[in-house]
Parts: structure tokens; sequence; C-alpha cells
């Protein structure tokens, strides 16, 4: 019998971080999965964690364990996938170390994934969003740094791992606001920020004081606020919002709606797909379509000539003789939300034709100057 013990923790803490070179969270992500695998394989097998061997981890003990996940613990698929995913990992890496194992790797890995569902994401309209950023309190030192984690979380539409994961570093206010983020796949991008928020930064890190730590954010020992910390912040913020904005109390609102609420506010500002995968930091367009199919038809009013005068974006002058009309850009407290993402559309028939402003443009907006959109030279299609 071969004891787990030692390869697990070279597989933890050689492998995984060295070999590999993973992000911190997938290595606490694959620690968490093995404790739960541990603790389960050592209570069906009646022994201790340390007494383990790697021949008892075979496929039917893994199938049981995954099943245990499913209809004990309530995961769903996705997650049930996850564990297994750092399974997998772990007797590939045996495969190499351990030749008698071979034929158990295999049935292991043989093990296929569970097919998941793909469900409408829900999001958070602008009344809603504007509730909850009202919501904490702006007269004491946690409602400050609230304040300023509702703001950059859904203003940048990051992850929790990336908004627990900031540092001061990351922050830059001159000569304009921004926040640089180390998001998913180590795709990094670096943000402008609203006024609002900017302001909001900037009231926090005047009672933030001077503890060792370099993070942005800190709970009340002055440590690195943690995921299920901000988690807990929002939900009680949302109690909040929902006794003065009465639709916010019947929706299920995660720290991903945040993401989600920003995904569908910058499509109704740009009208182009492309530009939320870049500021949510996606791999690929596939993974921005998971996030807003079955909300398109919500954003129609977007590119539609009947669209609210309210939202159309100042410094923009129509195209004489041209079909065309402003992409609308969401307000809040009476303020462009992304105008730097803004763009035309022209319609044709049935179909849309979209202009991307040109770059000198784009950087006029920024700095809020005046900007002509030039006419097209024709069709684009």
């Amino acid at each position: 019998m071969t004891p787990l013990s030692p390869h697990l923790t070279v597989f933890m803490r050689e492998y995984i971080p060295s070999q590999r070179e993973m992000s911190v969270q997938t290595s606490n992500t694959y620690a968490y999965a093995f404790q739960l695998l541990v603790c389960f394989a050592a209570e069906r097998l009646k022994t201790t964690p340390s007494a383990l061997s790697i021949e008892q981890l075979d496929s039917t003990l893994v199938l049981d364990f995954l099943e245990y996940l499913e209809k004990e613990r309530g995961n769903c698929a996705r997650t049930r996938n996850s564990r297994l995913a750092a399974i997998k990992t772990f007797f590939r890496f045996l495969e190499y170390r351990l030749p008698p194992c071979l034929e158990q790797a295999r049935r292991i890995r043989a093990i296929p994934v569970k097919k998941t569902d793909e469900v409408i994401i829900g999001y958070l309209n602008r009344e809603e969003i504007q509730a909850l950023l009202d919501a904490p309190d702006p007269r004491c030192r946690y409602g400050l740094r609230d304040r300023a984690m509702l703001h950059l979380a859904f203003v940048g539409g990051l992850r929790v791992s990336e908004l627990v994961g900031l540092n001061l570093v990351d922050l830059a206010f001159h000569p304009q606001p921004t926040v640089h983020v180390m998001g998913k796949g180590r795709r990094e991008r670096v943000l402008p920020l609203w006024k609002e928020t900017a302001t909001a930064l900037r009231d926090w890190l005047k009672v933030r004081g001077e503890p060792k730590t370099t993070a942005l954010f800190l709970n009340a020992r002055s440590d690195v606020i943690t995921r299920s910390g901000f988690e807990y912040i929002l939900e009680k913020h949302v109690r909040t919002a929902g006794a003065k904005q009465a639709s916010l109390a019947k929706k299920r609102v995660s720290p991903h709606s945040l993401r989600h609420s920003c995904a569908m506010h910058t499509l109704h500002a740009t009208g182009d797909i492309r530009k939320v995968s870049l500021w949510l930091g996606h791999a690929t367009l596939q993974s921005c379509d998971a996030v807003t199919s079955g909300r398109r038809i919500s954003c129609s009013p977007c590119f539609g000539p009947n669209s609210s005068a309210s939202y159309a974006p100042s410094g923009v002058s129509q195209v004489a003789g041209a079909e065309a009309w402003h992409c609308p850009t969401p307000h809040i407290n009476g303020r462009r939300i992304f105008p730097f993402l803004r763009c035309t559309t022209k319609s044709q028939g049935h179909r849309l034709v979209g202009r991307v402003v040109p770059r000198q443009a784009r950087c006029r907006s920024i700095l809020g100057l005046p900007v002509r959109v030039p006419q097209p030279a024709g069709d684009l299609y």
C-alpha cells in the first residue's frame, strides 16, 4: 500500500505552485477539493486521513464522493466537475511517479464530466444599482469601505477574487483614476474609474490607516477581507436597499450579480459585445455570450431610433443625411456610464450596422471635448 500523504504534499506544495505555476485561487480550490475528498474517504473507510493510501482512492470511491457532493452537500454540476478536475490532475501527476497506479489513474481519468444547464443570468437595473450603492452609511469607517467596494465591484465588473486581491499599488489617481486588475488566467487589464468611484476610494483611503498589510480592503481585524466577508457585506446592504427599492428585495443578489450587471450596462452603453468581453477580462467572446445570452431582447431599446433622449450622450452630433442615431448611455445621478465605450449605429432595414467612434474621438470624449462622428463611406455590410 502506498501512503497518500507524501505524494499529496508534493502535489500541493511543489507541483501546483512551482511546476504548473497555477494561481493562488486555483491552489486554494484544489486544496479544498482534496480536503473534502480526504475527509469523505476517511469516514467511509473508518480510518484517519493520514492513514489513507493511494490504492484506496479507486474509481468507485471517487464516484461515491461525487454523488455525495451533489446529494448531501447540494453542490451543482459545475462544482462537481471542478472537484473532479482537481482529482484528475492529481492522478495525472501520479502517472509519472507511481507506475503501479497507471490502471487506477486511467479509470479515474475516464470518469466523465456532467453536462451543465445554461441558465439566464439576472442583473440589476439602474434604480436597483443606485439603491445598492447608496445603502452603506458614509458617516462611519466601514460604511466608507463598503461603499468603495460596491462601487468598484460594479464599475469594474470584478470577480470577488479580483476585488479582495487588490493592493494599494493597483490604484492610480493621476493623470486619470484607474485600477489595475489581475484577472482569471493571468489576464491583466487597466480600467478607468467613475468620478464617484474615485471619490469613494479616496474617502476610504483617508480612514483606512496604515496597517502592515498592503491590501486595499481590510476587515475589522485589519486583515485582508475574504470572499465570504464580502458576501456578508453585500447581503447586508441588499437588505437595506431592498427596503427602499422593492424590486431588489425579490431578487437573489450574489457578488457575481454585480459583474453581470456591469456586463449588461456596458452592452447597453456600447452595443458591442467585444467591448463587454474586454472590459470583463474574458478569454473569448463565448464566455461573454454566456453572460449576455437570453438578455439581448431586453437591450433592443439601445438600438432603436425612439430611444429615450435622456440616454443620449452629449458632445456627439447627428450625422447629416444619414439614418443614424446614438447608442444610449445609461445614467446614474445624471452622469454617463462608460462614456469612453460609446458607439453609434445606423439602421439598414432589419439590420444594424455598428460604427465605433475613432480613437481620436474616444480620447476627446474622455477629456470632455466635443466629438464629431464622421460620415460613413457606405454600407459596412
